[in-house]
């Protein structure tokens, strides 16, 4: 391990060099066992580059919170360093008010039953989109969305449904749609628009601009007190179904070319392997999935919003962004694979990979906190070049559902949600042991992870979002 600066630090294991983002008390807490996996992951053949950034704990077959580099000739494709959920991420949408109009406990409360009454939160609980064709979707993302779903498409100065986002469409050879088994279209088909479990939400949130980039935030069309709709969710049944289903050829494969590690869960093949091919390519429909999903919701939300507040009320969409994928990127001169599991690009000003209309400032990066804590949304810096402009994607977990649910009490939970006070943050659950796995004791500080990357020099914050309700599946 060499390094002057205390918020990077690069790590001499066996199989290569890991590159670590965060704060000494960060990087101690993550444990050995992060270093074992991120050994596993080197060993992958042809690997160009591997980091953490400070949210990064134990995931299966690789770390959530792990950037990995290949060239695009020669490269390896790793379902393990994507995740099981495929295009998981974040979008975040303004709105016309004013936290001061939603300070009724009352109000936020009706509003919460309003969304759900749209976005299913049980696990498989169908849809409130049934006329979209999932095929549609599958091929051309948000462009294959019918046009009433879309609601600024035909104002094109006003819209950013289809501008303001990492990718509107992913293109892929459609042929290998057909390996999709019946079953799972048909599922897919009726999670579409809805948010699925674990650590997905809906959060309203208030914004506070950090004075230092206030530029940036007018630019942006943020303003104090506003209030804004942050979204979480991913691919649902639709990636869990390519993830399993690939991962298995992938295993197959692996056998055949005699490639393997430790960590049995730990798959990956060549880019121009049969199995690599399939991957990437039904990867990039999950993707396409996970970002129209996010839009559709966002739709809903939109919707309860007007019932709950009258036809003035309007979300308009800041950015929406992905977390768990991998796909070429350019970087310098020559084109490379990049793999993100847990981590966040995050373009700094004038990087032609943003969309045009954050070419000047850099897009929205959007990092969620716990729930019962702040969000952010930051902006990348030049220096995020030395890690692929990749930063930390939330919190990060501490300890596991089981170990939260035997450690934090009921009481603790409810107090970290200021349950029964004015500021309390309104939730869709009444019975708070539902959640308790999720609750803010379950993660790391939100606000130690955000200081490493900023003190890394990897982005900078441009508004602090506090939580005033949130909606949560089971």
């Amino acid at each position: 391990m060499n390094s002057n600066d205390p918020y990077y630090r690069r790590i001499d294991l066996p199989a290569g060099d890991l590159h670590v983002f965060a704060h000494d008390d960060l990087f101690h807490a993550m444990g050995a066992k992060v270093l074992e996996m991120a050994n596993n992951n080197l060993q992958i053949p042809n690997i160009r580059y591997m980091s953490y950034t400070p949210d990064a704990h134990v995931g299966v077959g690789t770390c959530i919170g792990t950037t990995a580099v290949w060239g695009t000739e020669n490269g390896f494709v790793s379902p393990s360093i994507v995740g099981s959920d495929i295009g998981c991420g974040m979008r975040v949408h303004l709105t016309n008010l004013q936290a001061h109009e939603l300070q009724d406990v009352k109000l936020r409360r009706k509003l919460v039953k309003a969304i759900e009454k749209r976005i299913p939160v049980e696990n498989h609980a169908r849809g409130y989109f049934s006329d979209i064709r999932l095929e549609d979707v599958l091929r051309k993302g948000l462009h294959g969305l019918p046009g009433k779903y879309v609601p600024d498409m035909y104002t094109p100065r006003k819209a950013t449904s289809l501008t303001h986002v990492e990718c509107s469409r992913f293109r892929f050879d459609e042929s290998e749609l057909d390996r999709i088994p019946e079953q799972v279209w048909h599922r897919a088909h009726r999670q579409l628009g809805t948010l699925g479990n674990g650590n997905h939400f809906i959060e309203i949130q208030a914004l506070s601009i950090n004075e230092e980039n206030r530029h940036i935030a007018e630019r942006w069309g943020l303003r104090d007190g506003q209030v804004a709709v942050m979204i979480h969710s991913g691919s649902r049944a639709w990636g869990g179904a390519v993830n399993q289903m690939c991962s298995s050829q992938v295993v197959k494969t692996m056998s055949r070319l005699g490639l393997g590690t430790a960590d049995p869960k730990l798959t990956y093949a060549p880019l121009d392997s049969e199995a690599g091919r399939t991957y990437t390519n039904l990867m990039y429909s999950a993707l396409n999935f996970a970002v129209a999903n996010r839009h559709l919701m966002a739709f809903a939300v939109r919707d309860a919003f007007k019932e709950t507040l009258g036809s003035k009320a309007e979300l308009t969409t800041l950015y929406d962004l992905m977390h768990n994928y991998a796909c070429e990127e350019s970087h310098g001169d020559e084109p490379l694979f990049i793999h993100r599991k847990g981590t966040t690009r995050a373009l700094p000003a004038g990087h032609s990979g943003n969309p045009e209309p954050y070419r000047d400032t850099g897009h929205p990066a959007l990092i969620p906190g716990s729930m019962g804590t702040a969000s952010y949304l930051m902006a990348g810096l030049p220096g995020g070049a030395r890690n692929y402009h990749s930063i930390c994607h939330g919190a990060g977990r501490v300890r596991s559902r089981n170990a939260t649910k035997q450690l934090v009490t009921l009481d603790e939970f409810a107090s970290s949600l200021r349950i029964g006070q004015e500021d309390e943050i309104v939730l869709n659950h009444r019975a708070l042991e539902a959640l308790i796995d999720e609750s803010p004791q379950a993660y790391k500080d939100v606000d130690q992870i955000i200081e490493s990357v900023v003190q890394a020099r990897l982005a900078a914050v441009v508004a602090r979002c506090r939580p005033l309700a949130a909606v949560k599946g089971v």
